[in-house]
């Protein structure tokens, strides 16, 4: 069974009439009277009966109707998403993000955009640690990433650009001594345990502690690791350490806890948007084409 059987049948049975079928069809109606008996054989039903007056559909034309309407709408369809799907206009993109990004506006705009000009892409988020999505991206299991790597920590094959860079805090607990400042240098807090991500996450934030450590003269002291900056601050407000995390964690309103910006020019972190390098899908190339349309 081919197609332009089903459009050929459909014409004559709307039109109830070869000629005027054969007119819509652009075709000569000889050819048409052929097509649609060598279809009937092929169906070995009879789709018509005609006669000189009139042609009235069969039992078996009747019925084979709508689904003929239903089957060449949905291969009209298809070719509309093909075409689309070829342009980057259509289909699937799939993004990672770590835990803090939902905390600030960058990658809900950047998203916004992306709907507003492709709405008909699917677009799935994970939410995943920064070094999963390296992997990821750089294995092809994943599409963008909005993550927090440390510069050296990109793998081959895996490109970022940055799209925010965040003030970083120190969380401490309502009732710390340094609570209520405005501003608190690390020096200040030497010595003290800091709830901090495990290294091997992969993301930034643990270099750049060690870095404003550093710069203050003494060593981060691991008190407890978490994965999550949300869990990281709930543990602050329990009293067990302080933690340093981007500004925008604020928003979280989590009780019993205390911010203050950091007293080095240092003390920020950036957000990278990660994807491969080389030649990508158009549909992830208009995703980044969104992104610097959204910095403008």
């Amino acid at each position: 069974m081919e197609l332009r059987h089903l459009r050929y049948f459909v014409a004559v049975a709307e039109e109830r009439h070869f000629g005027r079928a054969a007119e819509r069809l652009r075709m000569a109606q000889p050819p048409l009277s052929q097509q649609i008996k060598a279809f009937e054989a092929e169906l070995g039903a009879r789709l018509f009966d005609r006669n000189r007056r009139k042609v009235e559909l069969t039992a078996a034309g009747a019925a084979l109707l709508d689904e003929a309407r239903l089957i060449l709408a949905r291969a009209g369809e298809l070719g509309r998403l093909a075409r689309a799907a070829a342009a980057g206009e259509a289909g699937r993109l799939d993004i990672g993000f770590t835990g803090s990004v939902p905390f600030n506006d960058v990658m809900p705009r950047i998203l916004g955009n992306f709907r507003r000009r492709y709405p008909d892409v699917l677009v799935s988020l994970r939410e995943m640690p920064t070094g999963s999505q390296m992997e990821a991206v750089a294995e092809g299991r994943l599409d963008i990433g909005f993550a927090r790597p440390a510069d050296s920590n990109l793998p081959p094959g895996v490109a970022a650009r940055r799209i925010l860079r965040e003030p970083l805090m120190l969380v401490l607990p309502a009732d710390h001594r340094l609570a209520g400042r405005g501003r608190v240098s690390m020096a200040e807090v030497a010595g003290e345990g800091l709830v901090m991500n495990p290294r091997h996450i992969g993301t930034g934030l643990y270099d750049k502690i060690a870095l404003l450590c550093g710069r203050a003269g003494h060593t981060p002291r691991i008190a407890v690791e978490a994965h999550q900056m949300s869990t990281m601050i709930s543990l602050v407000g329990a009293g067990l350490g302080l933690a340093v995390v981007p500004q925008t964690m604020r928003r979280m309103g989590v009780g019993g806890v205390a911010f203050a910006a950091i007293d080095d020019d240092q003390a920020f972190i950036d957000l990278l948007l990660i994807h491969r390098t080389g030649t990508v899908a158009p549909v992830i190339a208009n995703f980044l084409s969104t992104v610097a349309a959204s910095d403008e």
